[in-house]
């Protein structure tokens, strides 16, 4: 059945499927990105450059202001626009910036008015262009059931949510009722993301297990494709704060976070954090690496070659600790040198110190997924569900699942879990925690040691 949207031209060769034209789209997408920003950055200014003083220190408090709005997620365009939902955050953002800026609470107050205010001009804009239809973002419903046909009929009548719903995603076409027609397949999803520039798709209790889902959404997500997801039980309230949900109709969905890629920005932590880190250390690597060298001779220095991000075979240097004579195949070999160097080296991690110098030359990454070798990778990848998901981020010195106690001879599906859960949420806060709980794993190491008589090489 085809369906007409309002909002779009029918494409001669994909009857049915609506496109959305491409002056809409370039709106949208100004609206989407632009607008929110565009407004608060001109509250505060016109407030502030109506007030005296020095003009250094108010812009100083404006960008502190637009950045903590910014990190706190209440800038990102969203599918209902409440103000009621972000004036928590407004004033949290206008107060606590005047307090090292020395700014009167006066002007606090007026910036705090001048954002809402604001805030409540652009969303009354937006919300008039979209029922005008001048912006609007074509939408696709992964899920056929009741809630999925609800969902497409709310949107279809409620153009001010600014989504032109195309149709349906999954295995089951959907009722009589559905004025939307099934497009294909969850494996279809990448293909006509990218054939009718969907820009939103909505999860609806689809005829798929959750962990098909995610892998389906793991491997195919897009900066350009945002996803959200009815939550089970969405009948019920929940602690996740407003400012992370949106919602259609009284129908609560959640966002799942952008991919992220940020290699720049990623990169220039590596190199700062892992220069400070290597600059630290080097007496005592210096000291160890003497050691070594006259306690057990040539070569002090252990390299092998392990998988990085997408599969990409790095080299990776520790110190030398063993002489086994078939590391890449041998996964927890014996450890006869107890209550020697070696020993207490393997024990404390201080043999992972030369990783150090991996992460300046850019091989490894200081926080990241533990890096494997190929001959356990490709075992591992045949036989641990979701492993092969780690590989979408370098790997790294130290990760989430090191900090949880999960190397050595342990758990793979445990690990592949703490991993892949810190490659969902990663952020600089996470890393620079996981940093610090690493400062802690020689302790815990060398406790662990009197326990175990093996590990991993």
């Amino acid at each position: 059945m085809t369906t007409e949207a309002p909002v779009a031209r029918i494409s001669p060769d994909r009857p049915g499927i609506a496109e959305i034209p491409r002056r809409t789209r370039l709106r949208t997408s100004f609206a989407r990105t632009a607008a929110l920003p565009a407004c608060d950055a001109g509250a505060l200014f016109a407030v502030l450059a109506a007030t005296g003083g020095p003009w250094w220190p108010k812009v100083a408090y404006a960008g502190a202001v637009l950045a903590i709005l910014r990190l706190a997620g209440t800038q990102r365009q969203r599918i209902c626009l409440r103000v009621s939902d972000e004036l928590p955050w407004l004033a949290f953002a206008v107060a606590v910036p005047a307090v090292p800026f020395r700014l009167d609470w006066g002007t606090a107050l007026m910036a705090g008015t001048a954002l809402a205010l604001g805030r409540f001009a652009c969303f009354a804009a937006v919300r008039a262009a979209r029922r005008h239809r001048w912006v609007a973002e074509s939408a696709l419903l992964v899920g056929t059931g009741a809630l999925g046909v609800e969902t497409g009929r709310i949107l279809a009548a409620h153009p001010e949510y600014g989504l032109c719903p195309l149709g349906f995603a999954d295995r089951l076409p959907p009722g009589p009722e559905s004025e939307l027609p099934l497009l294909g397949t969850l494996a279809d999803l990448p293909g006509l993301c990218a054939r009718h520039r969907v820009r939103q798709v909505i999860v609806c209790f689809p005829a798929a297990t959750d962990a098909d889902l995610a892998e389906l959404f793991r491997t195919n997500r897009t900066r350009r494709t945002r996803v959200s997801v009815v939550p089970r039980l969405y009948e019920l309230g929940t602690r996740i704060p407003a400012r992370h949900r949106d919602e259609i109709h009284a129908i609560p969905l959640l966002p799942l976070a952008s991919p992220r890629t940020g290699r720049l920005g990623r990169r220039l932590f590596d190199v700062v954090a892992g220069g400070v880190l290597f600059l630290a250390t080097a007496p005592v690597l210096a000291v160890l690496m003497l050691a070594l060298l006259v306690r057990h001779g040539r070569p002090v220095l252990f390299r092998q070659v392990r998988l990085s991000q997408d599969g990409r075979p790095v080299a990776v240097l520790k110190l030398r600790t063993l002489d086994d004579p078939r590391p890449d195949t041998s996964w927890a070999v014996r450890d006869d040198s107890r209550g020697t160097l070696r020993h207490w080296l393997r024990a404390s991690h201080f043999d992972e110190l030369p990783q150090l110098w991996c992460v300046l030359r850019g091989s490894l990454s200081l926080v990241g997924p533990r890096p494997e070798r190929p001959y356990f990778a490709d075992r591992f990848d045949r036989s641990v569900p979701a492993y092969r998901h780690r590989h979408r981020v370098p790997a790294g010195v130290t990760g989430w699942a090191q900090v949880h106690g999960l190397h050595g001879d342990t758990s793979i599906a445990q690990r592949v879990r703490f991993d892949n859960a810190y490659i969902e949420h990663r952020s600089l806060w996470t890393d620079l925690v996981i940093l610090v709980r690493t400062a802690g794993t020689p302790f815990s190491g060398l406790r662990r040691s009197r326990r175990s008589e093996g590990g991993e090489p």
